[in-house]
Parts: C-alpha cells; structure tokens; sequence
C-alpha cells in the first residue's frame, strides 16, 4: 500500500497523472465558522489517475500486487481532492469550533459504475501518531490507509469522504478528542456536509451522491464508525449500512480487562490520547499528569500525541516506553481479591501470557497508585462482560474518573436500524475482539437484535459478525477474505523463519520468530481483508 502512494508521488513529478492539483478551478472561500462550513469550493485537487494507470502501478510491486488481489481491478479513476471544512472540538464548557480536514476521493472514468449519481461511504481512519498525517495527500509514500481506501472503494466506484479529524493536519484544534464519541461523530458528520457542497463543483463534476451512505472506519476508525452511524440515525439522517472494523466498540470492559493486566500492544500509545483527550474534554481526569503518569514521563505527556516527532523518536529520547504500561512490581494491598487482579500475568496455560507480560516493567508508564484505585473500582463496580457468568452490562456507578469516560463513550448505549456487518480477527492483540466486538454483539442480542454468526442466520439478522479466524461456516460469503488473511498470516510467519534460519538460528527460534511477527503485525493485516469483507457486505445494497 505504501508502494502506490510512493509510486503516485513519483508519476506527479514526472507529469504523468491526468492532473497533481494544478488545474484545480478558482475556488470560493467562505471564512464561515458554522459546522460543515466547505472553507474552499471546489476543494484543492491533489492528483488524479485513471484506472488503467492505477492498475498498472499497483501490478508493478509485489505489494501493490497484493493489495491487487485483495481489492480487484480498478475500475473507475480516481480524483483525490483535499478539503478543509468546520466542525467543533469539545471542551469542559461545550463544543468550541474548531477547522479540520478530509480526503474526497471521488471516481472517475466511462464505466457507468464511475460517474452519476454514485454512493457515498464515510470512511474512519484508524490510530495515528503522525500529527501532519493526510489521507488526501496520496503522493505521501507513509499514506498506506489512503491509498487502501481509494484501491478498496474510490477505484470501485464509491466517493470516499475520510476527515483527518480534528488535531492532526491543519486542523486548529488544541488536541485530538480521541475515542470521544461525540466530538468524533460531530467531525464525521461536519466532512459529510462539507463533502456533499463540492459533489458537482470539483472536475470530477458529473459524478455525483445518490443517496446512498456506507460507513466504515478500521481500528480507532471502527469506534468512531459506529459512533457517527449512532448519531446519524439519533439524528434522523440516512445511513444505509455500516461495516466498522476491529474497533474498542465496549470502551469500559476493554480498559478494565488492560488494568486487569491483559496488556494490549501500543498500550503506551492509546494511554496517553486516551487521558489526554479526555481531560481536555471533561477536566476531571486529573488535577495533574503526576496523578497517573510516572515522573519520568508526565512533565511532556499532555498532548505528546499526535505529535510531529516519529514515535520511535519518542520512545528513544525518553518520552515514552515501548512496551511497559504497568510496574512489574505489583502492588500488595492487603485484599486478595484486589492482589490477584493486580498481579502480572503468570497462567501457564494462556498463550496470550507472554504477549500481556511484555506490559510490564521497570520503566512503566502508569504509576502503581493509580492502577490500584482505578482496579478496586472496577473490582467493587463490575463491567459485566468480565465477569465469570458475563451480562454483557455496563458497571452501574463506578467512580474513578477514567472509568466515567470510558463508559460514557462505551458504545454499548444504541440499537441500529439498518444492517452492520463487524469484521475483525479473533486473535488480535491490539483491539481484543472478544472483549470488544462479542461483548457489544451479545449486549445487542440481549436487547433483541438479530445478530448473525453463522452464514445462516445472515438473511434475518441486522447485525453480522465476522471473525478472520473463525468464519461464519458453510456457505459463508466472506471465504475468500478469510482465506486471503489466513495467507497472508503464513507469508509473515515463513518470512521470519525462514529470515531466523539462514541467520543461523535452529528451528525452535525461527519457529518463535515467526509467530511473533504475525503477532506484531496482526492488528494491520486484518485491515484489508475486513475492508474486502465490508465492501462485498455494502454491495448487496447498492442501487436499493
């Protein structure tokens, strides 16, 4: 994915694309503050390709090839324009304006399937550390989520709106409200609006909205695309279908099981937005970042991230660890109950132990103090999706101010109206599936929603769950992505081990590299083979 971007950067130096933003039309301005305010109309076109030249530069690399495999032929060019638009950010105080900005990739050629009236899918982005990160910007070589959604959807014949959200790009914002349900809703809606001023202005101008809207988003992305189809529906606005993916749709249970010591991966990265953005939209997190964080690391954690620095760059200078979230010397309180939570993991029989120990050590992020009390409130007021019998409920009254966040933006708090496919993989050590996407499946069950797990159940469900891992069994009409993954998977363990073996390692170490190298990057190989999975989920109701 990252080849397309680079190779697209570099067919814009040479002028080969159709254009690279330099015949855009004189734009209107309007300096208007109100939300889903189109700053400039038409938007500034960043590049333009056909699909001819689209499927030949990804046919060209073996990643490009297969990306190919997984998204087909392109069908349709592709226009990608760069908006800026005005949404709201939150405050303690209420929403406060605030600019962002968004890709609007629109397709282009004869077929009939890449101009008219054609669908819209809103699309989420997933967790980023790079503050300058643009998904419109598809010359940028790091733009790998970019150049997924427009081989994936925009090729396929979808406008593609996808905001950078507030806080990253040039967007005005003092800070990311990340994982807050609302002002990420807010900002996908305000992109929506905004969009929908340039359809009909932009060169691209004969293709234009049908009606239709798909939403979907990966990782941080799934979380926010069930959040704007939450609101959207709240609101009376039409939605179609969505297809969130691999999200920490059950807010609450997720963070209690990572106190609880099961450590998901990027920990000390989702820990520091997390509170970060919600101090800055409640105030009450903490009176200072010293209550939560370690000294070596709280004078410059506040608003650390985004951040214009390479996270690796942040992890060498000190400013945060890699792995460790939690003191490997646990705390003794005296209350057994308490003492075993807090303990580090030591279960022989989990493989996931190794995996949750790595959470642990000596250069922690989270002080001791503040896991103790954010663990006896969760041990005193139960989410019930851990409990040994679960209820799939929220806790009733917790009290430590991280936990009110975390349920207040817990997802489990809607019913949908049209259908939802979630796609993930069981095994993810990133966004833990069971804990997030069965827990809020069988919390909307208990509410009487269909929901599918098998491929029989689909046609009188309103809501289909789909792990990579498992499948939905016999007739299953996501195969193929499930066999594209499970290849995939095998391609990271050979390369390793075979990497580990002609170094000189025997087979136990290749055998052990291998699966550590799925495991590290199983959180980013899901996302193509679940973004196959929604548009095949989307297309049965194209047209409808």
């Amino acid at each position: 994915m990252k080849t397309l971007a680079l190779r697209i950067a570099l067919l814009c130096s040479v002028a080969v694309l159709t254009a690279c933003g330099s015949d855009t039309p004189t734009s209107a301005v309007d300096n208007s503050t109100t939300r889903g305010t189109l700053v400039e109309n038409p938007p500034f076109r960043i590049a333009s390709v056909d699909a001819m030249t689209l499927a030949a530069e990804l046919g060209a690399s073996a990643s490009g090839t297969q990306l190919l495999q997984v998204t087909g032929a392109p069908a349709c060019g592709v226009d990608f324009n760069y908006m800026h638009y005005y949404t709201v950010n939150a405050s303690p105080t209420g929403d406060v304006p605030a600019s962002a900005s968004a890709a609007l990739m629109i397709p282009t050629g004869a077929a009939p399937a890449c101009s008219g009236p054609r669908p819209i899918l809103l699309y989420a982005h997933g967790t980023q550390t790079d503050k300058a990160a643009n998904l419109a910007d598809i010359t940028d070589p790091n733009n790998s989520e970019g150049a997924l959604i427009a081989a994936m959807f925009a090729a396929q014949g979808y406008i593609v709106v996808a905001p950078n959200y507030v806080g990253y790009d040039t967007s005005d914002g003092t800070f990311h409200p990340y994982l807050n349900a609302d002002a990420q809703s807010k900002d996908m809606i305000d992109a929506l609006t905004a969009a929908r001023k340039a359809l009909g202005k932009v060169l691209a101008s004969t293709t234009t909205d049908n009606g239709q809207l798909f939403i979907s988003g990966y990782s941080q992305g799934g979380y926010v695309a069930m959040a704007t189809h939450k609101a959207l529906q709240a609101a009376g606005m039409t939605v179609t279908a969505s297809a969130p993916m691999s999200g920490p749709y059950a807010l609450e249970a997720f963070g209690d099981a990572v106190f609880f010591g099961k450590v998901n991966l990027g920990s000390t990265i989702f820990t520091p937005l997390l509170t970060t953005s919600y101090q800055k939209s409640y105030g009450n997190i903490y009176s200072a970042t010293s209550d939560i964080f370690e000294d070596a690391y709280s004078a410059s954690i506040e608003g650390l991230l985004p951040s214009t620095t390479p996270i690796d760059t942040l992890i060498s200078t000190g400013k945060l660890p890699q792995l460790q979230l939690f003191n490997s010397t646990t705390p003794v309180t005296g209350n057994a109950t308490l003492d075993a939570l807090l303990a580090e993991p030591s279960d022989p029989n989990d493989p996931r132990t190794p995996l949750f120990r790595l959470g642990f050590g000596t250069m922690n992020l989270v002080k001791n103090s503040f896991r103790v009390a954010y663990v006896a409130d969760a041990a005193g007021q139960p989410d019930g999706a851990l409990l040994p019998q679960p209820t799939f409920q929220l806790a009733t009254a917790p009290t430590n101010t991280l936990r009110l966040a975390f349920k207040q933006n817990d997802l489990r708090s809607w019913i949908p109206q049209v259908p939802v496919l979630m796609c993930g993989g069981g095994n993810d050590p990133v966004v833990f599936f069971p804990v997030n996407t069965i827990t809020i499946s069988y919390w909307w069950e208990a509410q009487g929603v269909p929901v599918a797990r098998t491929a029989v159940a689909i046609p009188t469900s309103l809501v289909t769950v789909l792990d990579l891992e498992a499948g939905l069994g016999a007739g299953d009409p996501f195969a193929l992505a499930e066999g594209g993954f499970a290849t995939a998977k095998g391609a990271i363990y050979q390369a390793a081990y075979d990497s580990t073996v002609a170094a000189g390692g025997d087979a136990a170490a290749a055998d052990q590299a291998g699966q550590f190298a799925v495991v590290q990057s199983y959180h980013t190989t899901v996302a193509p083979f679940c973004s196959a999975a929604a548009r095949g989920f989307f297309s049965q109701f194209l047209g409808g």
